[in-house]
């Protein structure tokens, strides 16, 4: 099983085009990773993500259902070209993204052919035995037109049973550290929007290197994840994302998106917020707030916390049901 799995990525990279130059880019702006992967900030604030220590915007290009509503391919490729042309360099998918019969992981790939290195690439995985996540990673790398990832995340820490089944002798946090060692991912992470506890529990199994965790949204969400999962995951330097900033705004009036979204990337321990991306309109509004960024005042963000309440109290969007699982598979 081994020897056909690289054999199939020994092939991926063989499609590899090559990634575009970035000679005559300005020094101050780039930023080098490990392994010598240069990413260029065109100017924009980042912050360092966690342990990682890689430097990544304030705000990740969110591929989900959002980005899956853009149904030309076309135009797929324009908003992500945009998005890397102007500094917005991470981008967050997964292989369970798939709506209107729009393939996320395929739709980066036809821009990550050219220009893979110049991307902080994450994408995450649904399954919970290492067979299946080992066969559902192939598939996305087949997807992605890379042969490696910088950031692996678990996706959807749901319950207590959940964690139990991750951590398991065959589960799919084996294959996370199998690919992490073999180095074809960097990073390992994890991410949730269910329950705190859940969330707490797998922070103290394994030591990964990020957590992706929701704000601001799910009525049977269990526990306080702000001032519980993020502070346990802060204390073991992991790099902390939020998602899931700006959902509520259709239900509150008087409610703007940048400011939920500079509320997310005030909380502290909080290195960048992913955001849905479903055009190039939402794109260029969220460059320029992450370019005049500053940070909430206490009085700001107490403010923002009590004109949430009333987002809890209802079920009138889709993502607020118990039964949406976000493009994961139950």
């Amino acid at each position: 099983m081994k020897k056909n799995r690289f054999g199939r990525r020994d092939f991926i990279k063989q499609c590899l085009t090559g990634s575009a130059a970035v000679a005559g880019l300005s020094c101050k702006n780039l930023f080098v990773g490990k392994k010598g992967k240069v990413y260029d900030s065109k100017g924009l604030p980042t912050r360092v993500l966690g342990k990682t220590g890689v430097r990544v915007p304030l705000i990740v290009v969110g591929c989900g259902s959002r980005f899956c509503t853009v149904q030309e391919p076309e135009k797929s490729v324009e908003i992500l070209n945009y998005a890397l042309d102007h500094g917005f360099y991470y981008w967050d998918t997964a292989h369970d993204y798939v709506y209107n019969n729009v393939v996320s992981e395929e739709r980066l790939g036809l821009v990550l052919k050219d220009r893979r290195e110049e991307v902080f690439l994450s994408t995450k995985v649904g399954e919970r035995t290492y067979d299946s996540a080992m066969r559902h990673f192939e598939e996305s790398l087949k997807r992605l037109q890379t042969d490696r990832l910088d950031l692996l995340q678990i996706h959807l820490i749901r319950s207590l049973e959940d964690v139990e089944k991750i951590c398991a002798e065959d589960g799919v946090l084996k294959a996370l550290r199998k690919l992490k060692d073999e180095k074809v991912t960097r990073f390992i992470g994890f991410s949730g929007h269910l329950s705190a506890e859940a969330m707490t529990e797998m922070l103290n199994r394994y030591d990964f290197d990020t957590m992706l965790i929701a704000l601001n949204h799910y009525q049977e969400r269990q526990g306080d994840f702000e001032k519980q999962a993020i502070p346990t995951a802060a204390e073991k330097k992991m790099g902390i994302l939020a998602m899931k900033a700006i959902r509520p705004r259709e239900t509150v009036e008087g409610l703007a998106a940048d400011d939920l979204i500079r509320y997310a990337l005030s909380l502290k321990h909080v290195d960048a917020a992913v955001i849905g991306t479903d055009s190039l309109d939402v794109l260029k509004k969220n460059i320029q707030l992450v370019r005049n960024f500053k940070k909430m005042t206490p009085e700001e963000m107490k403010k923002i916390s009590v004109d949430l309440e009333p987002v809890f109290a209802g079920q009138n969007l889709p993502w607020m049901n118990p039964e949406y699982t976000d493009g994961v598979r139950v």
